[in-house]
């Protein structure tokens, strides 16, 4: 018996994919490259480099304390920014990896998909959108954050996956793993919100009209699975994409959270609130260009450095920087 270990490296892993992946997936070896060249690692392929370096960045690691849905909630079980994409990066790999597509790029791009976003979710974005001219989006500022203010040099796979992963871009990412994204992203957050609301006393699970569970089954692990297999399901022909009545489903079950949960009147004054803070904060630092840090002082106008730092903070750095400037 032979007790040793064996070395595979990247030549090994590379042509491991040629023998593994489908012909569809993207290859390690094939890939597009980085904006500024690199020598390759001994180990690692590119996107297992690019999920590492994400993985180990600060701006990942401030996920933990950005919220999904419900601001400061009393409990030790609702969803963050980071679970959300722990769940994403989750869903999408076991997708990657059924499909035989890459499971590497998929949880880079998963993992990235939004280090970009603002305090207080998308209430957040939408203040720094007005505020900000030509607009702001939170995939794009994904990229920003890991290109520019904490350059990473990620390959311009993982980038584009990052940045096209919102079902608003009409164009797709450009790769089969992006696209993993862009399901895995609306089945993990649409699955855990009813169960937040469900926790919060928001919803009921009689709630929840029967149409959707009687396709979806209970809310939770039987969700995801059942939305997961749509995939399976319609992605027999070599193009990724949801059988037809999952996909008519998941599209109800999220106007149903729109008019429930996401826009009811509880929300909507947390939202209130954190408008006013983040407001506060862009305008502060916009006159008070001094206080910025110096990786946030970037050759731009006051208002989008100001944007920049503030986009970056956490909800309870947020918070406490409002209250001393108050």
């Amino acid at each position: 018996m032979n007790d040793s270990f064996i070395l595979r490296d990247r030549i090994w892993r590379e042509q491991n994919e040629r023998v593994t992946l489908s012909s569809n997936a993207t290859f390690a070896a094939n890939s597009l490259g980085r904006n500024i060249d690199e020598e390759p690692d001994a180990f690692r392929t590119c996107f297992e480099r690019d999920r590492d370096r994400i993985i180990h960045s600060k701006t990942f690691r401030r996920l933990k304390h950005k919220t999904q849905v419900f601001i400061n909630p009393d409990g030790d079980h609702f969803i963050t920014r980071m679970t959300h994409t722990l769940n994403v990066t989750q869903i999408g790999r076991s997708i990657a990896k059924t499909l035989g597509l890459n499971p590497d790029l998929t949880e880079a791009i998963c993992l990235g998909h939004d280090v970009g976003h603002s305090p207080f979710g998308h209430t957040g974005e939408d203040v720094l959108n007005e505020i900000l001219d030509g607009g702001w989006s939170h995939s794009e500022n994904s990229v920003r954050m890991l290109s520019v203010i904490e350059p990473l040099n990620l390959t311009k796979e993982t980038i584009n996956g990052i940045e096209k992963h919102p079902w608003r871009y009409e164009e797709p990412p450009y790769s089969p793993e992006g696209l993993i994204c862009r399901f895995a992203d609306r089945i993990a957050y649409l699955s855990h919100d009813v169960e937040d609301a469900i926790r919060a006393g928001v919803l009921k699970v009689e709630d929840i009209p029967k149409k959707i569970t009687s396709v979806l089954g209970s809310p939770g692990k039987t969700w995801v699975n059942s939305l997961i297999s749509g995939i399976f399901k319609a992605s027999s022909s070599g193009d990724l994409q949801m059988d037809d009545e999952i996909l008519s489903i998941m599209h109800e079950l999220r106007e149903f959270m729109f008019e429930k949960v996401y826009l009811r009147e509880e929300t909507l004054n947390q939202r209130s609130e954190a408008r006013k803070i983040v407001e506060t904060l862009v305008m502060h630092f916009e006159k008070n260009p001094d206080k910025l840090p110096e990786n946030y002082a970037q050759n731009q106008s006051d208002i989008a450095n100001s944007v920049d730092y503030v986009a970056g903070m956490t909800d309870r750095f947020a918070i406490s920087t409002f209250e001393k400037i108050n």
